[in-house]
């Protein structure tokens, strides 16, 4: 008998051992918002001398039904508009490497599942186009073709009236990418891009990629930390950073914070524009001079990541993922801006007409601060006007 009573208590005490180790490690997840809770990047870096990759973070195993924030958490955390035609009359381009060949599909699974406005080539909302506008498409690459799907799932999200042009670069070079981006800034008003790479001293020559009169430029600010990447260096685009959202057990915000990977940085090479040196709070980024990134920012840690559909088998699997990354903050940022209907530039981001929630907590390498800084710019936009 006194065999049997040690045998209960040394199982009971296994059973409290356990109990107590796995709610440890949950804990020690949820609170782990630097690593993703065992995220990882869709496009590990850093790329190759000349190529870029891209900003996507997902959580792994796919699931059967959606994972993530929806469109209605998403939107409601921000106070964006709900309307289902908000972006009406404008063209949102995403820009990417390589071919997603279930792209349009797996948008409108996305959109029937969350009830937006299917977006098809029958009904002229959407356009998927090699980069110099042909029908001859890339090869297939699985990580971003991840991508893919999170960029127009998600523009189309924020902006469900707007067309969505996806032009696909034939490979991850910046040559092609750029090629790309010529093309995509003639045919759209707004244009996202998820991706970059490390800065290098020629990059001011292309900065002519970003000028097109009337287009709105927004570039993934990185998901690495400082320092700056390129194209999001430029002075020319609309550099997008990162935060976590995190939320109360009814549903409703309990807090922004900027994200531990967001990138973010002092230019090597490019200059800050006119409308960013002359922000009031610029200077305690002590770029002296030079190019500040981001300027704004929205959620991006994959622990507060999006429900994104793809059908096209990542690492072995399909279906439903959460995904973050600064690759989700700039197609919203596009979407947002498409709803507006107004160029969004450096001279609207630092003046006066976007309300922003000013993200005063969190370190990218830099901290967070009121006003201005490395780790999310002057923060996250809020509300439906303009």
């Amino acid at each position: 008998m006194a065999t049997r009573r040690v045998s209960i208590v040394l199982i009971a005490a296994v059973l409290v051992f356990s109990l107590f180790a796995n709610q440890t490690a949950q804990a020690a997840s949820l609170t782990n918002s630097g690593n993703g809770n065992a995220a990882r990047p869709v496009c590990p870096g850093p790329a190759a001398p000349g190529d870029t990759h891209c900003h996507a973070w997902v959580r792994p195993n796919a699931s059967k039904s959606p994972v993530g924030l929806t469109p209605a958490q998403m939107k409601a955390a921000y106070g964006f508009s709900t309307s289902s035609s908000a972006g009406a009359g404008m063209t949102v381009a995403i820009v990417d490497a390589y071919d997603l060949p279930t792209a349009e599909n797996d948008l409108n699974v996305f959109s029937t599942t969350f009830g937006l406005p299917a977006c098809t080539t029958a009904n002229g909302c959407f356009k998927k186009v090699s980069q110099t506008g042909g029908s001859k498409l890339p090869r297939y690459n699985a990580g971003w073709g991840l991508e893919i799907a999170l960029d127009i799932e998600w523009a189309h999200a924020i902006a469900p009236g707007a067309k969505i042009l996806l032009v696909e670069a034939s490979s991850n070079s910046f040559t092609n990418l750029l090629a790309a981006e010529d093309y995509a800034a003639a045919h759209a008003s707004y244009v996202s891009n998820s991706w970059g790479g490390s800065e290098f001293s020629g990059e001011t020559a292309y900065d002519s990629h970003f000028t097109q009169s009337g287009v709105s430029f927004f570039v993934s600010a990185g998901d690495a930390g400082l320092p700056a990447e390129y194209p999001s260096a430029s002075p020319n685009v609309l550099s997008v950073g990162g935060t976590l959202l995190t939320f109360n057990a009814n549903g409703s915000l309990k807090s922004e914070t900027g994200w531990s990977n967001g990138g973010g940085g002092c230019s090597l090479y490019e200059n800050a524009n006119s409308a960013q040196s002359a922000f009031a709070g610029y200077a305690q980024a002590n770029c002296s001079g030079l190019r500040a990134t981001p300027d704004v920012s929205l959620d991006a840690d994959p622990n507060s990541g999006a429900a994104v559909y793809d059908s096209s088998k990542y690492q072995g699997q399909s279906g439903w993922y959460q995904v973050g990354g600064t690759s989700l903050s700039s197609p919203m940022w596009a979407g947002r801006s498409a709803a507006s209907g107004a160029v969004v530039n450096s001279a609207l981001v630092y003046g006066s007409s976007i309300s922003f929630r000013d993200i005063t907590s969190g370190n990218n390498g830099a901290p967070c601060l009121v006003g201005f800084d490395l780790c999310t710019g002057r923060g996250s936009w809020i509300g439906a006007t303009p």
